[in-house]
């Protein structure tokens, strides 16, 4: 395979695709789904799914098949698939891509897991602000029923799938499963304390397994080219296949680029995205979306898989690649991604609902020349105290900017804490001048 074939975004790159049933089908489009149904056994699809090595593309990056493999056997009671759709971490538009450019390779993957699973049901649950992306679904699904793609009995194998498309509110916290299946339910997006876990006690209580737009879109290439194939791409064993990276801020050319897992940073940034946009270097960039800890220019040649940027002390996350450029002030941009966190908590957990209003509080008064050094350790004790104790992993989440840039830019905070003590010092009540 050539370096950088193109997977996901093929269809997308050719001249005049409209992203139609008649263009995807031209395409080679639905294959995979004729020679699966009735002709593969589920377990077998699963297995194949297994042996590729794909791993979820949407943040923690589980692998898909062992996913599957969690639902209970021989139950005889109804089983749903959830689409991730809620794209909301920031930095990060792969997914809004796939769905209006090439609805019907999602639609495709989606039937082809809820064939693996057993599922006669399908959601994808969209963010509730991609109203162009949810109309183009909803037009692709009428396409889909019409030719026989989804629906009852789909070429006569006996096999049923339905899919519809549910459209969210606008919450960050729907992006977590279990906040997503309450969602859907119709309830508050909190998210659910686990144990139970999905794939036993999920929508409506029932088995449900929810897997990311990027990760289903993969599925009509591996069933169709085989695992071997798609698990021979990339860093094999663990981290394998092509993903979609959106690169944004201070670079040439922002945008979403597929490229084979395993490529380095300085790679994708350099030779893909351009470069910087004008002579500035390279000062900071987030690996994995607003979820992920800041990393430094010399993280520049650690490779874009799971296991090298986890050994980095970041994460891969939802591949929101956010570059920074010299001249930027790391406490502001930990404080624009705090305001966002603490903007966003569901307020279900108190160290998470209390201590990000402390934050953001404690950094806005360092951010505007008000802050005391013992604010240092304020901090510090803070996102201790929300890591790792809340119901899901949105505390971690949000502490991640504050704790990377501690560690790599802490003298920025001391220089801005400096600078309101020497202010202070020359004020006549500062000092308790008197006349």
């Amino acid at each position: 395979m050539p370096p950088h074939e193109l997977i996901l975004l093929k269809n997308m790159s050719q001249p005049g695709y409209t992203g139609s049933l008649a263009d995807y089908e031209k395409a080679g489009g639905y294959q995979a789904l004729r020679k699966t149904l009735g002709k593969v056994a589920p377990a077998d699809v699963t297995t194949t799914v297994m042996k590729s090595g794909l791993r979820g593309r949407g943040g923690a990056g589980f692998p898909t098949g062992v996913k599957w493999g969690f639902l209970p056997k021989d139950y005889r009671g109804p089983l749903y698939l959830c689409c991730n759709a809620d794209e909301s971490e920031p930095g990060t538009f792969k997914d809004r891509q796939l769905m209006e450019r090439d609805p019907h390779q999602v639609l495709e993957g989606i039937v082809l897991a809820c064939y693996a699973i057993g599922a006669e049901s399908a959601y994808i649950y969209i963010r509730g602000e991609m109203v162009l992306g949810s109309k183009i679904l909803e037009r692709a699904l009428g396409e889909a029923r019409a030719a026989g793609y989804v629906g009852k009995n789909i070429f006569g194998t006996g096999v049923d799938v339905e899919v519809w498309v549910h459209r969210g509110a606008g919450a960050y916290i729907c992006g977590e499963e279990t906040a997503l299946l309450e969602s859907l339910e119709g309830k508050r997006g909190l998210p659910r304390v686990k144990p139970p876990f999905p794939a036993t006690h999920g929508l409506y209580n029932k088995p449900t397994v929810v897997n990311n737009v990027e990760t289903l879109a993969n599925l009509p290439h591996i069933l169709t080219r085989g695992a071997e194939w798609f698990a021979a791409i990339g860093s094999p064993p663990k981290s394998t296949g092509t993903r979609i990276f959106c690169v944004s801020g201070h670079v040439t050319r922002p945008g979403n680029y597929e490229v084979p897992m395993g490529v380095t940073f300085r790679e994708l940034i350099f030779e893909h995205a351009g470069g910087m946009r004008a002579d500035r270097p390279l000062k900071a960039f987030i690996p994995g979306g607003a979820s992920a800890p800041f990393l430094t220019p010399d993280h520049l040649d650690v490779k874009m898989d799971f296991e090298s940027v986890a050994a980095a002390g970041s994460m891969l996350g939802s591949g929101g690649v956010t570059v920074m450029e010299e001249g930027t002030s790391m406490v502001w941009a930990a404080l624009r991604l705090m305001e966002f966190f603490y903007h966003e908590s569901c307020g279900k957990c108190s160290p998470c609902r209390e201590g990000s209003s402390w934050l953001v509080q404690t950094m806005r008064r360092i951010m505007a020349k008000r802050g005391r050094m013992e604010d240092l350790e304020t901090l510090t004790d803070l996102c201790k105290n929300i890591a790792g104790r809340t119901v899901c992993a949105f505390g971690d989440a949000e502490v991640s900017p504050i704790m990377s840039t501690l560690k790599y830019w802490r003298q920025e905070y001391v220089d801005l804490i400096r600078e309101a003590e020497a202010a202070n010092l020359i004020r006549p009540e500062a000092v308790g001048m008197r006349k």
